[in-house]
């Protein structure tokens, strides 16, 4: 399985972004834009906790696994490719919701914050930004944890003993 790079993420982000703020535009002229839900910024934060607290349960079942601690629960190599294809998973999703919410966010900052509701709008677009970048940090890390060692980074030194 290949590991997601940041520059992929930055393009989808800024493809949907620039998508979405000329849909936006499109739509404005046309009718009232459709607001930003409260609950995209919440949805967002919940999914980089739950990235973040398996990041770190794996992390420490595989500590304790190299360590060889006795008693010890090991981590099966099933649950860390489901748990790397999650993490990859909302990762692209959070890059293409993050900046479908960036672009609105940016024409609404552009089109003024006089009204209220538009102000609020603009808010909840930032937070939906900010939670979709959480969540990218969450699955990059919980992707670095679930990364198999390289020959080079074998700490138990059964790569020396083969050498």
């Amino acid at each position: 399985m290949k590991q997601l790079k940041a520059g992929v993420l930055a393009g989808i982000f800024l493809i949907a972004g620039v998508l979405s703020w000329a849909g936006a535009r499109l739509w404005n002229a046309y009718g009232n834009l459709p607001g930003v839900p409260l609950a995209a910024p919440v949805v967002l934060a919940v999914i980089a906790a739950v990235l973040l607290a398996t990041a770190l349960s794996l992390r420490s079942r595989l500590k304790a696994q190299r360590e060889r601690r006795p008693g010890a629960k090991g981590v099966e190599p099933l649950m860390a490719a489901r748990s790397v294809v999650f993490a990859q998973a909302s990762a692209l999703v959070a890059a293409l919701v993050a900046g479908a919410y960036g672009g609105t966010g940016v024409f609404l900052l552009m089109d003024g914050l006089d009204v209220p509701a538009r102000r609020d709008q603009a808010l909840y677009a930032g937070l939906s930004v900010l939670a979709g970048a959480a969540v990218i940090a969450a699955a990059l890390f919980l992707e670095r944890v679930c990364r198999l060692p390289e020959d080079g980074d074998d700490t138990d030194g059964a790569s020396r003993a083969r050498a």
